[in-house]
């Protein structure tokens, strides 16, 4: 890592001494280096090069992860120099240039999926749900908001860090404060020179897979003849992955341009529901509230198969030193974890209409990716979190502090006489409900507010529930 961190100082020294020569960075030509080429080498240097710094002093899975989003941000770099020399492509040619970004994208995904044990997942977690903010360079005509966007999603587990860390270890809190800032920096740097879109040179051969783009010049020195390109990705893998990791499959959908609205058909007047009411009840009853945003599942192509589909993975209820361990049930309803003790967790990966009841007390419960899984327990001391899963539902049956809904769509908890008390915080999350018991045995049914109302009185902004009628 140290070699990683002297060899970027020392390619920044030699731009800066070649820009010194007369014509070499004046302009985007073949004579030198684009400007918008040497801007990315200083995000590189600065904001890039510091959060490496740190991950190595964090150490152990923070330090191998912060090695692949470097690959992934050089694997950028060589696309940027290629289109600073190179017309645009045609949209098949520039689906092959995009494979290496795609490649390293879901290769730092995986390893987050690979080391959902780590101490330090709550890291791997913020930057596998930014890391597809490299894609930017598909996007048109607004990269920059799509990269706020990207970065916006690993709030939730920076959050987590700097609470955990805030009064521990600053070392931390330094770690989120660096990486945060290179995809400010990006969003900066996208603003000035690729507003609407990647920007390609007007003069030149147009791109192919076959270009060749030149390494960092040598100080001194003419540049180098160009290197080869990287290697390409393989084949997308089969939609076994989970909607966090499956957002770099958004590149097979934007890579096709304006053709991606060839499989749409005309709406005449008479199909719209805004100009014919009776419409309306015709499709069954309408959402209630907005839906997380996914990223549309990779198509199979027809010209370019899969060589192989990944395996599926085995069903998992098993207990790993303090933390039971509930991964890919499918169609199971009657899992049971009875042998528990306080200092235990449980972790739900990515089960389906299944259900589960865990008896006695334990530490704490996370659903994680699960859709239609019913959950019965009787006490949890810490929080019973529930993270990007769809129709879930959760009945308490003695006590729990705190219930946490992250990018949910979908969840009715049924709280017991003995957690009215309960703390319910909710994010990016539609369609929740609480339900009361009632002396007769019943439930009462109320649902948690999605819309809120924030105004400014003279001092701070004051927000509010906004009660919608109808």
């Amino acid at each position: 890592m140290e070699r990683l961190v002297e060899r970027l100082e020392k390619a920044v020294e030699r731009l800066e001494m070649v820009c010194q020569r007369p014509g070499m960075c004046e302009d985007g030509s073949s004579k030198g280096v684009a400007q918008y080429v040497q801007a990315f080498d200083a995000l590189l240097a600065g904001p890039v090069a510091e959060y490496i710094k740190i991950s190595k002093e964090v150490g152990g899975d923070v330090q191998k992860h912060a090695e692949m989003v470097h690959a992934g941000l050089m694997s950028e770099r060589a696309l940027l120099v290629m289109a600073s020399q190179h017309q645009q492509p045609a949209e098949n040619a520039f689906s092959s240039l995009l494979k290496p970004i795609s490649e390293q994208i879901q290769g730092v995904q995986n390893f987050r999926e690979k080391n959902r044990g780590s101490k330090l997942f709550n890291h791997l977690s913020a930057v596998s749900e930014s890391i597809p903010a490299l894609g930017w360079v598909a996007m048109a005509p607004k990269p920059g908001p799509y990269v706020k966007e990207m970065t916006d999603a690993a709030m939730f587990y920076t959050n987590r860090i700097l609470k955990e860390y805030k009064d521990v270890d600053k070392k931390h809190v330094d770690w989120v404060k660096a990486y945060l800032s290179i995809w400010t920096e990006l969003q900066a740097y996208i603003k000035e020179y690729h507003t609407t879109g990647l920007t390609w040179s007007k003069t030149g051969p147009v791109a192919t897979e076959g270009s060749k783009s030149p390494s960092a010049p040598q100080a001194g020195a003419a540049p180098p003849p160009p290197g080869p390109p990287p290697p390409p990705a393989p084949a997308p893998t089969s939609s076994n992955t989970d909607d966090s990791a499956s957002r770099s499959a958004l590149f097979a959908q934007i890579n096709r341009g304006e053709g991606i609205t060839s499989g749409l058909r005309h709406v005449s007047d008479d199909m719209k529901t805004h100009k014919n009411p009776a419409l309306k009840n015709q499709g069954g009853p309408l959402r209630s509230g907005p839906k997380p945003f996914t990223a549309p599942k990779p198509s199979c192509n027809a010209n370019n198969p899969s060589p192989k589909t990944s395996p599926k993975a085995p069903a998992l209820l098993e207990l790993e030193g303090k933390k039971w361990r509930v991964e890919n049930q499918e169609n199971a309803s009657n899992l049971v974890i009875s042998d528990t003790e306080l200092k235990q967790v449980a972790y739900v990966f990515k089960c389906t209409n299944s259900t589960l009841q865990i008896k006695g007390k334990i530490n704490s419960i996370t659903l994680d990716n699960c859709k239609k899984l019913g959950l019965v327990f009787d006490d949890v001391v810490g929080i019973v979190e529930i993270i990007n899963s769809r129709d879930v539902k959760v009945q308490v049956m003695g006590k729990v502090p705190t219930i946490s809904i992250n990018k949910t769509d979908g969840c009715h908890v049924y709280l017991s006489k003995n957690s009215l008390d309960c703390e319910i915080v909710s994010a990016k999350s539609s369609e929740m409900n609480v339900l009361i018991p009632t002396e007769g045995g019943d439930f009462t049914e109320f649902p948690v507010p999605e819309q809120f109302k924030t105004v400014w009185n003279g001092q701070k902004l004051v927000t509010t529930v906004t009660e919608i009628a109808g």
